[in-house]
């Protein structure tokens, strides 16, 4: 006997249409805002949120005196946030002061041998009119006593005086302007020794300059308002010149730098909006603007640039690095972390 597959009823056919329908609906539903939203906005989830980490590097070496922030700990720009001890630096400044008050000294030193110096310029000058003048009148009495030693109205011993009284008044003048001379001399000796002290001076200035500003950086300000990053100093610890001690995050500013693909980039523009999902806050709702794009691809900026002269060339489709500000920073700090991955969604049309 035959049995017969039972019918389906015309209730059971119109809730399958339905149902079929209905998903048909749905999927081209889901397909049309897929194909809008591709025809309007341009998405990428390579993308983080990026802030200025400013690194904490010790300009002197020394123990730390005085350290107590603890990790992620928030400080203001001003703050001393690390002390370092700053005996020897205290030390150094008190020797500079000493040496450029002894510079000092010698200067004035110099400076007070020119008043002595000048005084006796002016009195071997004075002795060279005075002896100019001697000069000249024992050489009129030698010429006198000459022409009368000739007609036989003198001596032989009064004109030999005569010359003897000439032959020491023409040294005497000769002296006199040795003297005059050496003056000269001696003004400028203490001339150079001035100069000398001043460019002393000037050299412990300097000096002192550099050990004030060594022991200035004894006490490490905050350059920021921002947080403390991962540290491990502790009190008493010898830190070197040069050394990195910590990074202290910026929560002043925030932006996003997204990697989209160079097909993407066609239609996008400074000022475009900006639709972004932080992954770690997705129900939050936060709009921004593109604020700019990279000269150059993300692969230029790597260690080591592909280079596509080689005859084994694949292509690969290149990252352009897009700058995007966040509208109403300020009001999403708590959220805001640096490093957090985020999708964006650039409205282009």
């Amino acid at each position: 006997m035959e049995t017969k597959e039972p019918t389906q009823t015309p209730v059971k056919k119109t809730l399958r249409t339905a149902i079929i329908a209905i998903v048909v609906i749905v999927i081209a539903y889901f397909a049309f805002t897929k194909i809008n939203h591709a025809s309007h906005y341009e998405n990428t989830d390579n993308a983080q949120i990026e802030t200025n980490a400013v690194p904490v590097i010790s300009r002197v070496s020394g123990y730390i005196q005085q350290f107590s922030l603890t990790d992620y700990q928030t400080v203001k720009a001003g703050d001393t946030i690390v002390w370092i001890d700053d005996s020897e630096y205290l030390l150094t400044v008190q020797q500079a002061e000493a040496d450029l008050l002894a510079a000092k000294a010698d200067l004035k030193s110099a400076e007070s041998q020119l008043p002595t110096i000048g005084s006796n310029k002016d009195v071997a000058a004075a002795g060279v009119s005075v002896e100019e003048i001697a000069a000249q009148k024992a050489k009129r009495d030698l010429l006198r006593d000459e022409a009368l030693y000739k007609e036989g109205s003198i001596t032989l011993r009064q004109y030999e005086n005569s010359q003897s009284a000439y032959q020491t008044s023409v040294k005497l003048l000769a002296s006199s302007k040795t003297k005059v001379s050496q003056a000269g001399t001696q003004t400028g000796t203490a001339n150079a020794q001035i100069a000398r002290a001043q460019a002393t001076i000037a050299a412990r200035e300097t000096a002192l300059k550099r050990a004030q500003l060594d022991l200035s950086y004894t006490k490490m300000i905050a350059p920021i308002n921002g947080k403390v990053g991962k540290t491990n100093l502790k009190k008493g610890q010898l830190v070197q010149q040069g050394q990195q001690l910590f990074s202290l995050i910026s929560n002043d500013q925030y932006w996003i730098i997204a990697n989209f693909k160079e097909t993407q980039i066609e239609h996008m523009k400074v000022g475009q909006t900006v639709h972004i999902v932080i992954d770690g806050y997705p129900d939050q709702e936060i709009t921004g603007k593109v604020s700019g794009f990279s000269d150059a691809t993300g692969a230029k900026f790597s260690l080591l640039p592909p280079d596509n002269s080689t005859g084994n060339f694949v292509k690969v489709t290149q990252r352009v690095p897009v700058m995007i500000s966040i509208d109403s920073a300020e009001s999403l700090k708590e959220i805001l972390k640096a490093g957090l991955s985020v999708e964006v969604d650039v409205k282009v049309k």
